[in-house]
Parts: structure tokens; C-alpha cells; sequence
């Protein structure tokens, strides 16, 4: 028998890291990288990050933080002056008073949900989530001892809960119902009467509604709402990367009931101590300074969406609601394929368009492609245009 300092046969990868599923749209992505390193020309379409450098009032706000020296570590919570301008922020978009010690700055919003997830469960605890969902979801609320729980949506009903289906899934061990609406992958918006009547359901049950709002303000048809329009029984995740254009900053927040603030500030503690002095600063500008470079990137957003979608219409696709919101387009191929997962490696290989399999967010997104706008005019219609050649030669 092979013996290993952990013990025979035991591997020294921890169980729970063995356990991770990849992010699938990383495996496209980087598989992409290796096709250009070997001189293929790919069209991203897989992986939804901005395509606009950041808008110059939130640069110049970072450089003149460090310029000033601000490198050092700020209060734990985060910058006084950032957390008012985020209530200032949600009283003045949704009419909802948020006290700026509820406030957590985080490095980036997944942090956010770690700590959100990290306070909240206990091993049994249950997380009422949509099937398709955002892939990094379930590996987290699974990681932080918890359990997910999926319900089935649909896209005739944008892909979004109908409150009616929570009746089973929530139940005395449900701890938190999550909600992401502009949603990833699918691009669709909850209603208002929707919404509230998911909140009432998780309240009802006993639990806490954690809303993924990190897409807010990228909305093209309708409107968002938050969450905290509902009740403060909730946590609202949030930050700067997609509205703002500031993924490689690494600056979220979440907005957590005032019972777990303090639990959470000391998770933050331990873990991540705060979020960069400077891009704090930047985040103050990107919230002050940039209502103009922010709706003229959400107008730019809207012309590319509309151009995909025609153009999938136009290739025989059909959809049975559009998306309005974020910039993704989920599309159903069931009619070409029944593993989109090798479809979306055949559109790779063959076509050199990367886009990312309906599975990659759950057993409810097989069938679907995911192909993200977040990429200029020019590179969609040219990635339309592989397409399409593919789909014929096909």
C-alpha cells in the first residue's frame, strides 16, 4: 500500500476543493487562449466582462488617491465616505433608506456573497436558488456549509421564479431564497409584483432573501428593482464592475441586516482585512462623476443586444422572451443538438467563436447557449457571421 504523509491512499487535496466544479465559461475561455497562442483569430463571445476601459473620472480618482498616498488599509467595513455615497446611491435609484454601517465594502462582489453565505449557514441549511443559475452559486453556498436547492424556471416566465413553484422547495430548513434579476446567464428581469411576492413567501418561512444586484443599471427594457424596496430582511449584493466598467478593480459591497454586520465585519477581518484604500476612492467617483459614460455604455449595450438577437432570429433561432438586462443572450439550440455542452466546443473549434454551454449554470440551462454583447460591433458581427457560415456547413 502507498503511503502518503496524510496518511494511505488519502489524497492531500482537501475533499471540499476537490469537490469544486470548473467554471466551464473558463474552460472556453481558456482553451480559446491556447487556440491563439497556436495563431487562431477567436471572437469572444464566452465571458461576460466589459469591453470599455474605465471611464476616466474613476482613473483619475484612483491616481490621485495614491498620489496622496492612500495605500494603506482602511476600516474593515470599508471607507465612511463610500458606504454613504452607496445609501445615497440606493435612496436616490429605489427610495429606500439604507444606514451606511449596514454597508460592507468588499473586494469584488464575489467576496460579498462569500461573506453573505459565510455567516448565514450552517451545515443543513438550505438555499432556495433558480435552475439555470449563475454557476459560482451553488459551489459557494455548498463550500460555506450549506445545501442548494434548485427550482426549475422557465423561459416562457423570463427564466424567473413563479412564487407559486417555492411552495415545496421552501421549507423549515430554507435559510435564504437568492434572487438575481438582471439575471446571469439568462439576461431577464423579475417583476415588481413578482418580486414581492417571493419576498413575502421566503419572510413567511422564515428566511432571508439574498439579491444579486450586481447588474443593476444595465437594464434596457422595464426596471430593476432592489430587493430592499420589499423588506430589510435581505441581503443586497452589489458593486462596480459591470455598470462601471471596473472588473480587474476588485471593489463590491454587500448591504447586510444590521444583526449580521458585525459577524460579517469580523469575517472580513480574518479573511480579507478591507478593500483597497485607492480603488475605495475610485469607487466614490464611479458613483459621483460617471452618469454620463455610464448611460452612454448602457446605450451601446442596447444597439449590440438588439443586433444579436436579429441576427440569431435570422439563423432560425427563436426565443420566447428577449433579454432586458445585463449583456447576455441565452439561446436554445435543443433543435441543432442535444449536448450543447460539444456544441459550444464545435462552435469553437470550427468556427472560432467562443461561447458558453447552458450547463455550465445548471441542469435546467441544457439545450442553451450563452453568448455575451460585452464585445464591440464589429467582433459580434463577425462572430455572428462565423456563426452562421458554421451553422450552414453544419
Amino acid at each position: 500500500m502507498t503511503e502518503t504523509p496524510t496518511g494511505p491512499c488519502r489524497s492531500p487535496v482537501s475533499r471540499r476543493a476537490q469537490a469544486l466544479p470548473s467554471f466551464i465559461a473558463m474552460d472556453v475561455l481558456e482553451t480559446a487562449q491556447s487556440m491563439e497562442r497556436g495563431g487562431a483569430h477567436v471572437v469572444h463571445l464566452e465571458v461576460g466582462e466589459p469591453d470599455f476601459d474605465t471611464p476616466e473620472p474613476v482613473r483619475r480618482a484612483a491616481a490621485a488617491a495614491l498620489e496622496a498616498g492612500e495605500t494603506h488599509y482602511t476600516h474593515s467595513l470599508g471607507l465612511y465616505e463610500l458606504r454613504a455615497e452607496i445609501s445615497v446611491h440606493y435612496r436616490a435609484r429605489y427610495g429606500v433608506d439604507v444606514d451606511p454601517d449596514r454597508v460592507i465594502v468588499t473586494s469584488g462582489s464575489s467576496p460579498a456573497l462569500f461573506l453573505t453565505f459565510a455567516a448565514l449557514l450552517d451545515p443543513g441549511d438550505q438555499v432556495v436558488l433558480t435552475d439555470p443559475c449563475y454557476a459560482c452559486y451553488p459551489p459557494m453556498v455548498e463550500f460555506c456549509g450549506g445545501e442548494p436547492v434548485f427550482v426549475r424556471v422557465h423561459e416562457a416566465e423570463a427564466f424567473q421564479f413563479v412564487p407559486e413553484d417555492l411552495t415545496g422547495p421552501v421549507g423549515p430548513r430554507t435559510k435564504a431564497v437568492l434572487v438575481n434579476s438582471p439575471a446571469n446567464p439568462t439576461g431577464t428581469l423579475i417583476d415588481r409584483d413578482r418580486l414581492a411576492e417571493v419576498v413575502r413567501r421566503a419572510e413567511a418561512a422564515g428566511a432571508y432573501v439574498v439579491s444579486d444586484e450586481i447588474y443593476h443599471g444595465l437594464v434596457y427594457e422595464g426596471r430593476e428593482h432592489s430587493v430592499l424596496e420589499f423588506t430589510d430582511r435581505a441581503f443586497v449584493i452589489n458593486g462596480f464592475s459591470k455598470l462601471y466598467a471596473m472588473t480587474g478593480w476588485r471593489l463590491g459591497y454587500v448591504i447586510a441586516p444590521p444583526e449580521f454586520v458585525r459577524p460579517m465585519q469580523k469575517l472580513q477581518q480574518n479573511f480579507f482585512i478591507s478593500a483597497n484604500a485607492f480603488v475605495q476612492r475610485a469607487g466614490i467617483a464611479a458613483l459621483t462623476q460617471t452618469d454620463g459614460h455610464v448611460a452612454e455604455m448602457r446605450a451601446t449595450y442596447d444597439r449590440r443586444r438588439r443586433y444579436m438577437i436579429e441576427r440569431l432570429e435570422g439563423m432560425g433561432f427563436r426565443f420566447r422572451c428577449h433579454p432586458t438586462g445585463a449583456f447576455y443572450v441565452f439561446v436554445n439550440v435543443r433543435h441543432l443538438t442535444d449536448d450543447a455542452y460539444r456544441l459550444a466546443f464545435e462552435i469553437l473549434e470550427k468556427a472560432r467563436v467562443g461561447c458558453t454551454p447552458g450547463v455550465d449554470f445548471g441542469k435546467g440551462g441544457e439545450g442553451y447557449l450563452r453568448f455575451t454583447y460585452a464585445n464591440s460591433i464589429e467582433n459580434i458581427r463577425e462572430g455572428m457571421d462565423r456563426l452562421e457560415a458554421f451553422l450552414r456547413a453544419r
